[in-house]
């Protein structure tokens, strides 16, 4: 089953990282986010990654491939017809295809650009800029029982103001900084059906008709996540995942 990460927005609310290199590649723990992301997923055993590029999209290319040589001690000989050899070499035996699909394109454009690299009957996407604790065996399990052609992963957003409770005569009771809000949003870590990809016509956003139609014929569940999800959209995110992550209490690192 291939996961496709949608890694090709301009990434323009953390523009202190992202002048140089798209969100994806910005580093947690001194390894790009997408890197953690992949690390959940082939926890789970899934090690088919599409990646769909746009903005900066060569500095993801250029790190992929280098990945070998950048992760393993290296000895080479330089004379002429030399050799190269790797020693302890990384462990992520994963397949990583790499997709340039526009700077301008919508996410379900995106998509529907690399249909043609999606070989099985069912499929993975999730967004290049958020980290999360979800199961992602649970989450197909759950797909499978609802009988749709496609899940959305929900959580709890978090209030990036500080929320209040008041009492009957108007006074503060509590003030909460980090405040977990009612209701669920959509947080990526989709599974589809691949006639998920009918409804995708054209150059058109994901989250808006396909998902509508998906709805409206009852071909839309959601899994609900009560744990850990965070998207790096700011630089207060970054700083947020990187205190986690320095601290080793990074949540989403799922594998050993």
């Amino acid at each position: 089953m291939e996961v496709i990460i949608l890694c090709g927005g301009k990434g323009t609310r953390l523009r202190e990282e992202t002048e140089f290199k798209p969100k994806p590649m910005v580093e947690i723990g001194g390894r790009p986010i997408i890197w953690h992301i992949m690390k959940q997923y082939s926890n789970y055993g899934f090690k088919d990654f599409i990646l769909c590029g746009g903005y900066k999209h060569q500095v993801i290319r250029e790190y992929f491939l280098n990945y070998r040589f950048m992760n393993s001690d290296v000895t080479l000989s330089l004379g002429s017809g030399g050799e190269t050899t790797f020693h302890n070499s990384h462990d992520e035996d994963w397949t990583v295809t790499l997709a340039d699909t526009g700077l301008e394109t919508k996410k379900g454009g995106r998509i529907k650009k690399v249909e043609r690299y999606i070989k099985s009957k069912r499929f993975m996407v999730t967004y290049g800029d958020g980290v999360s604790n979800v199961n992602i065996r649970d989450l197909i399990a759950y797909h499978e029982s609802q009988g749709v052609l496609a899940t959305f992963t929900g959580v709890h957003p978090i209030s990036r103001f500080a929320t209040v409770d008041r009492d009957g005569e108007g006074k503060i009771i509590d003030w909460d900084e980090k405040k977990q809000l009612e209701g669920y949003m959509n947080a990526g870590f989709f599974v589809f059906e691949r006639a998920v990809l009918d409804y995708v016509e054209g150059d058109v956003e994901l989250e808006e008709e396909p998902m509508k139609r998906l709805a409206r014929e009852g071909n839309l569940a959601m899994y609900k996540h009560n744990e850990f999800w965070q998207c790096m959209d700011t630089y207060r995110d970054f700083l947020f995942l990187t205190e986690l992550w320095e601290r080793g209490d990074a949540p989403w690192k799922v594998w050993k």
